[in-house]
Parts: C-alpha cells; structure tokens; sequence
C-alpha cells in the first residue's frame, strides 16, 4: 500500500471511498434514506473543486492498494474552529478507509501522514471531529494518541442533528 498526495485525477476514487464509508460506517448514525441517496457523482465534482483550489498547508493524500486503486483518504487543512487559532492548529477534516481495508492499517498509514504533513507545516496541536455515536472511529482515535477535548457541537447542516465531539492531539 502506498500513501501519495492526491490529483484531480483522483477526485471520483476519493469521492467513491466517503459515499461507501459513510453508507456502511453510519449505519444506523444517521438516516438511512440519506445515506442510499449519497451518490459518488456529486461528491466527485465537490472533490474536484476542493483539489484544484487545495493550497499549502491543506493537503489531500490517497491510499492506493496495488490493484485495487484508492481505496482510502485523508485531508487536511488549518483548524476552521472559532474557538482555535488556524496559524497554530491544523485540523484533519476527513479520515475514510473503505470497509474491506478496515483493520489492516490502512487508517494508520494515512493519519501517519496527515500528522506528518500538519506537523512539517508547524502545527503543534491538530484536531478533528467525529460523531458522538461512532464508536468505532472513537476507539481508533483513542489508539493513536488522540483525546476529547471538551468540545461539542451539533451539526444539523444536513436536515437531521448530529453531534459531534472534537478530539485532539498535541505534538503534531
């Protein structure tokens, strides 16, 4: 498996592997009527522009499995919370690994570099948000060194409420 910076090029993979992720990691999170309608095509043209218009330090970096393509991503950018300081705190905005590569590292190998990358940009801190109710992602955060904060929010952009905890993590 090898860890790349992503190109437009890589922009339906990348959407492909969050449409799959979320429709089976937020089973029964959220709506499932909401999550059958996600649909690769629309996240494909979002991606898109989010990679042409990607400047330093925000980052995208893809996972290519040989012979099976991209089948993970992770992004990364300076914190968007009011409550941080986006010249000293990098945020992980997006971390997905599609379900048949779960358990094997390969979230390991892209938060590895989405740390790496934050922390040759001269973030001390990073943070990210995760569903309240994804146990799962909870418990990988917590193996890699990553802790709640306090912080909480509600998240209901998306016509239904989600809350969400912000986790943490120092050093880079």
């Amino acid at each position: 498996m090898l860890v790349r910076p992503a190109t437009v090029l890589d922009a339906g993979a990348i959407a492909v592997v969050q449409t799959r992720t979320w429709q089976a990691a937020y089973r029964g999170q959220m709506p499932q009527e909401y999550l059958d309608r996600r649909d690769p095509e629309q996240g494909r043209i979002r991606w898109l522009r989010w990679l042409e218009g990607n400047q330093a330090p925000a980052a995208v970096f893809v996972l290519d499995d040989d012979g099976a393509g991209v089948v993970g991503f992770v992004s990364v950018a300076p914190s968007r919370d009011d409550d941080t300081d986006p010249r000293f705190v990098g945020e992980v905005q997006a971390l997905y690994v599609l379900p048949g590569h779960w358990d094997r590292g390969a979230g390991r190998l892209l938060m590895r570099a989405a740390l790496r990358r934050l922390r040759e940009s001269g973030y001390g801190d990073v943070i990210l948000w995760v569903l309240a109710t994804n146990d799962r992602a909870r418990r990988f955060y917590e193996a890699g060194g990553w802790h709640p904060d306090g912080a909480t929010k509600i998240d209901d952009s998306r016509g239904f409420p989600l809350t969400e905890v912000r986790y943490r993590h120092s050093g880079g």
